[in-house]
């Protein structure tokens, strides 16, 4: 199939157009629920009507997913914004679970004098069966020199080369993932109001995929995960709603490849339809 494309639409809609067993990784941080005033009643009300909404395009994403991928759902929590716990509770109730990652921001939100001041969200992975495509040694992280050092002093290592090999390419990574957030001053800030760090997406996409694999974004927003795909090898399909956003992504991701003017596709609905 033809890869490496946005589609312009609804992303419920959009998702029931493409094939099934196509996608080897699926990454998702979708649009928040639009938490209203008042009792806890009204706060029900909306947080149903958006975990109906969840579940139609996570189960065509699923649908999509190849047996052995992975899909990652990206959400958070707060005083006010906690309609993701019920959401992995669904979730998880009609899919198999896989992990729960924690993105540590490296730097927290705004103040708050009532409660603890929110630093981390949370990346909720679920797949088709019990051998997901997992490249765990994709993802390592480095060690500084003076650990380095130390741990080649440890006696219980025979075989001292191995041991030093070991250590250069880096501890495997831990299902908390200490990543800066994007502030305002950042080079990668393009715009978006929840965009995710290219080094962010990249964990995602390098340990559940390999080279030639596709990728889907159903929320696309600036491009990250387009980006993060090329530069890694892989290919995408991106859906997005906002024309301004659409973009933004192509935009970016011209940039990503030194191209300007027309080098990204955007297709509508039926355009991509045909290009399969």
């Amino acid at each position: 199939m033809k890869a490496n494309y946005i589609i312009v639409g609804d992303p419920c809609a959009q998702l029931q157009g493409l094939p099934s067993d196509l996608i080897q990784c699926v990454f998702a941080s979708p649009p928040r629920i639009k938490v209203p005033k008042g009792d806890w009643c009204v706060y029900r009300e909306a947080a149903d009507e958006y975990l109906d909404w969840t579940q139609v395009w996570v189960s065509e994403c699923m649908r999509i997913l190849k047996d052995d991928g992975l899909l990652f759902c990206c959400g958070q929590l707060g005083k006010r914004e906690h309609t993701f716990i019920f959401l992995m509770a669904r979730l998880c109730e009609l899919y198999q679970f896989h992990d729960l990652i924690i993105w540590d921001r490296a730097v927290g939100y705004n103040e708050r004098r009532d409660s603890f001041t929110p630093a981390y969200e949370m990346v909720l992975a679920l797949r088709k069966s019990d051998k997901p495509k997992f490249r765990k040694a994709a993802v390592r992280e480095p060690y500084d020199s003076k650990t380095i050092e130390m741990y080649l002093k440890d006696k219980r290592y025979k075989d001292k080369q191995a041991r030093l090999n070991h250590l250069l390419a880096g501890k495997f990574a831990t299902n908390i993932l200490r990543v800066p957030s994007l502030k305002g001053a950042s080079k990668e800030k393009c715009g978006h109001p929840s965009q995710k760090p290219l080094e962010l997406v990249s964990k995602f996409i390098a340990c559940s995929t390999d080279p030639g694999d596709i990728v889907l974004d159903p929320f696309l927003g600036s491009g990250t995960t387009a980006v993060a795909a090329e530069k890694l090898g892989r290919q995408w399909i991106g859906i997005e709603s906002n024309p301004m956003y659409v973009r933004v992504a192509e935009n970016r991701i011209a940039e990503g490849r030194g191209l300007f003017n027309g080098s990204v596709t955007a297709m509508t609905p039926k355009q991509a339809r045909i290009g399969r």
